[in-house]
């Protein structure tokens, strides 16, 4: 297993990629050794006649959102990209088949897959398939160069990077600056727009999605977590003025914050969701997961313009959406009529001594 995760059952998750703990190695070393005996399955105590087995214990993992999506809302929509449509049933086992694609290819439990892309549906399906096969997801901000791109890819130890292709000359200066410094770099796999098409001139990936996506098999047998605390994704800071952070999501901790993301913003059954959040950042404040749930319908967008979100507000009926407070004006300055729901999260903000109010239009 990745070095990188061989002691993720410690309550530290977060580490500053180029520097040292904040703890001390004292501190550190009394923390982790407490760590490890309050949360190491082994030392739970049961109820007096109970034994843990597969009937009364399945560890929590947001895996199980998209298993019953398929069975409760199979045939509603899940997945909006321009004139692409899929149903939960089809997300389901399309993710089945790249979970078994990845094992094919030698992803093993505890592996890391990177993906650098914007909001289109292989990102989505990327954030089921990769836990699916056991791996951890590693989501990178696409406003990276090449250089950022290199240092979180050597530090994850990614073995394989999922690229957009429209991204793929950024990508293409990490896997160089990876190979002069003497580190092998990860496979490739190109996301080609949805039709298939490649992008023109040579390409350096290894593979190309819908086609490694079809030499997968449907029947493939999920790596369930072997325990609720094992990690299902990581994911790295950036937007300050620090050196970027790993943090890592635990199956647990990415199911407990999904649910507590749909209720506290109000987000009920089959909601239809705009995709103007990256879902890089914080796999996509886990409504990745939380759309699963509850059985909602992703419009995937790859760009964020206000008339790409326009459009699609009018012609999918969108519920719910999110952004930063840029996007938040495009809306309040618009003309839209219907009734939508926001919640943004931002940096600290000045506020002018003249202020202008908004209201939605209801």
């Amino acid at each position: 297993m990745n070095h990188f995760f061989k002691n993720h059952r410690r309550l530290t998750s977060t580490f500053n990629i180029f520097g040292s703990s904040n703890l001390s190695k004292r501190s550190h070393a009394l923390f982790s050794s407490f760590a490890s005996d309050l949360l190491e399955p082994d030392s739970w105590k049961s109820m007096e006649g109970l034994v843990r087995c597969k009937a009364n214990y399945v560890p929590l993992s947001p895996i199980s959102f998209l298993e019953r999506s398929a069975t409760v809302y199979r045939e509603r929509t899940s997945v909006i990209y321009g004139s692409l449509k899929f149903t939960w049933a089809e997300t389901h086992q399309r993710c089945l088949k790249l979970a078994s694609a990845l094992s094919q290819l030698g992803i093993s439990r505890g592996d890391v897959v990177a993906v650098l892309a914007p909001n289109v549906p292989a990102m989505y399906e990327l954030h089921f398939a990769v836990p699916m096969a056991g791996a951890v997801f590693c989501t990178l901000n696409t406003r990276h160069d090449s250089n950022m791109v290199s240092i979180l890819l050597k530090h994850s130890e990614a073995k394989i990077i999922f690229v957009d292709q429209q991204l793929l000359d950024i990508a293409r200066g990490a896997l160089d600056l990876l190979e002069k410094t003497g580190t092998k770099p990860p496979m490739v796999v190109l996301i080609s727009e949805s039709d298939g098409s490649s992008p023109t001139g040579s390409s350096s990936s290894s593979y190309e999605y819908e086609s490694l996506l079809a030499n997968g098999h449907s029947g493939f047998e999920i790596r369930q977590p072997e325990s609720e605390w094992d990690p299902i994704s990581v994911n790295y800071t950036s937007g300050t003025t620090s050196s970027p952070k790993g943090v890592v999501y635990s199956h647990r901790g990415a199911y407990l914050n999904t649910l507590a993301t749909l209720f506290l913003h109000g987000i009920g059954t089959m909601p239809v969701y705009l995709w103007t959040v990256p879902m890089f950042h914080c796999n996509g404040w886990c409504l990745t997961w939380g759309m699963a749930a509850q059985g909602g319908t992703n419009v995937c967008l790859r760009k964020v313009t206000p008339k790409d979100i326009f459009d699609r507000i009018d012609q999918h009926k969108v519920t719910h959406m999110a952004g930063a407070p840029t996007v938040l004006s495009m809306i309040v300055n618009s003309e839209v009529r219907d009734r939508k729901i926001f919640f943004f999260g931002t940096f600290q903000m000045y506020i002018r001594k003249k202020r202008t109010s908004y209201r939605i239009a209801d």
